[in-house]
């Protein structure tokens, strides 16, 4: 790290007031930090890793440049902490002098995929595996621990035997569809007999000799796959209200509530269906004749409900998890149970060439099983999926899609808004005499809806590498419309003249203050987590906010520090 890179971290760390998502500082007035390896495990084990910062302290202003006094002796333990971690470490550490006060930084790598969870040899996998959330680090669940662990190689949830079922278990109408397709495609597999193609594509297993279904076979091919799993099902929920906390007109919390079950390849159709009755249309006219568009593109449902489906985890511990898709008036989401798998991030989805399948054999069946009535199948088995939903949004000239990815949970977001509506092409006039390609527009348009843009998101709205999206992004940067922070792995840009942006998306700046003192006269003492749960803001809105009223002598707390998970508030009222 050059001294020009810790400036600017200790800049943006001053502007939001506490440690980041990649960014962990520790003052050390007390000595080396004592357990710091949870931070050095969950920096390990998130995307991008990040860095640790000696020498810097969090109060209730925001962040002090305190220094240490001795830095090679934090230096060699840090390095020596490392080596105790499984895989050791071999962190970049070193020693800067900045303002007249030394510090030091350690640059964590997120390990392979491979090698997850990196955990503190002291403490074992279990309790000495942890992973960063907002800015804060947290132990990994025992679900979450399985999960890394079946990420180091091709997990066979898929193709496990489920010993209460028997072959006539299968609906003898898809099994045919399947079977007639296989043998159109694969002609020296049409001289097979049946039962050998359906063990051949693990539709069938034996269990002490006797045949029984796959957990894939009965998923894909079963009449009625919910007797042996009651759980892998999938829920449509339509909310009244854009945060889905408010009742609608009549008092009602949901205005359609449907539980979708049966066959995969039957399923998926059935969910759109429910899913296409309760969007909104909207009617285009070309030329003699008008046409009704869906809110949004079939193609993005079907894509992003296959890709749930067909991806989530099917592991013992996640099968009570049903895949969940909620339409809100301005949003809709689909959520399926297990993060992503294998080498695949949130910044790598829709890379070309990447794929990494978590059910390998069950994907293998959707490829080759028909839809009832249908001549096609659910997906193509060729990594396409990412691509395609984001393309049939851009057509529509709707926002890309956003990824979440939680470990436990995976969810795709994505907004019903216009991107390139009246405002913003009224708002990129300005821009009329810079020489600036689709491209670049299409990303400015998208800065104004939205908090900030990343290179990975630039290629991925774009389909264009990351040395076009550096060097336009670059070219923006240069030319003073956008604003870059970070270096490296954590830059991002946001656009200059942040009050242009529509007030839709000004949520953060909301003043949270009598709604945390509401909730805090209600429940008090209460944790800042339980206060962020409550108000469903972000983790740093919360420290702002908190931060504000004890300055205002408004709460107090039982430690000095805001960082504290462990610290409570209450009211003087």
């Amino acid at each position: 790290m050059t001294l020009t890179e810790l400036k600017e971290i200790i800049q943006s760390l001053t502007d939001s007031g506490s440690d980041t998502t990649h960014v962990e500082v520790k003052a050390c007035r007390e000595g080396f930090p004592r357990r710091i390896w949870e931070t050095i495990s969950a920096f390990a084990n998130t995307p991008g890793g990040g860095v640790i910062i000696l020498g810097i302290s969090e109060t209730p202003d925001g962040i002090g440049l305190t220094g240490i006094k001795n830095p090679t002796k934090h230096q060699s333990d840090l390095a020596s902490l490392c080596d105790q971690m499984i895989p050791p470490l071999r962190p970049l550490i070193e020693i800067h002098k900045y303002e007249g006060k030394l510090f030091v930084t350690a640059e964590i790598p997120e390990v392979s995929y491979k090698d997850k969870p990196c955990y503190y040899k002291g403490s074992g996998i279990m309790s000495g595996s942890f992973i960063r959330v907002a800015d804060g680090d947290r132990k990994l669940t025992q679900y979450e621990v399985q999960g890394f662990l079946d990420g180091q190689g091709q997990p066979l949830y898929d193709i496990e035997p489920v010993p209460e079922s028997v072959p006539e278990d299968l609906d003898n109408n898809l099994v045919a569809s399947f079977l007639r397709r296989i043998k159109e495609k694969h002609p020296k597999v049409a001289q097979w007999a049946d039962d050998k193609i359906l063990r051949t594509y693990r539709v069938i297993a034996d269990v002490d000799g006797r045949p029984c279904l796959t957990l894939g076979g009965a998923l894909c091919l079963a009449d009625y796959p919910q007797k042996f799993f009651p759980g892998l099902v999938a829920h449509v929920l339509v909310y009244p209200s854009t945060g889905g906390k408010q009742e609608g007109d009549r008092g009602e919390r949901l205005l359609d509530n449907v539980k979708v079950e049966g066959p995969l390849v039957r399923m998926v159709p059935e969910v759109i269906q429910v899913i296409k009755r309760n969007l909104q249309k909207r009617t285009f006219v070309k030329g003699l004749f008008r046409e009704d568009i869906l809110e949004y593109p079939e193609i993005f449902l079907r894509e992003a409900l296959v890709n749930a489906i067909g991806h989530r985890d099917y592991a013992p511990l996640a099968r009570g998890s049903a895949v969940q898709i909620k339409i809100f008036p301005d949003k809709v989401e689909i959520a399926n149970p297990g993060g992503l798998f294998g080498p695949v991030t949130e910044e790598r989805l829709g890379e070309h060439g990447l794929q990494a399948t978590r059910n390998s054999h069950l994907m293998k069946l959707l490829e080759d099983a028909p839809v009832p009535g249908e001549e096609r199948v659910l997906c193509e088995n060729r990594g396409t999926g990412i691509p395609a939903m984001v393309a049939a949004l851009i057509r529509a000239g709707m926002e890309p899609p956003e990824f979440c990815d939680m470990r436990t949970q995976f969810k795709v977001i994505c907004s019903n808004q216009a991107i390139f509506d009246k405002q913003t092409l009224a708002w990129l006039e300005q821009y009329k005499n810079l020489d600036l390609s689709d491209r670049q527009r299409f990303a400015l348009a998208y800065l104004r809806h939205k908090e900030r843009l990343t290179n990975s998101t630039y290629c991925r709205m774009n389909d264009c590498d990351s040395r076009i999206a550096s060097r336009e992004l670059n070219e923006l940067s240069r030319n003073k419309i956008v604003l870059q922070h970070g270096t490296r792995r954590w830059t991002y840009y946001t656009i200059l003249g942040r009050e242009e942006r529509p007030v839709l998306h000004k949520t953060k700046r909301k003043d949270r203050r009598e709604d945390i003192l509401a909730y805090l006269r209600q429940y008090q003492p209460v944790t800042r987590r339980q206060i962020q749960s409550s108000l469903n803001v972000s983790a740093q809105a919360i420290l702002y906010w908190l931060r504000r009223l004890m300055k205002e002598k408004k709460i107090s707390s039982t430690t000095k520090s805001t960082r504290d998970r462990k610290t409570k508030y209450t009211t003087y009222d």
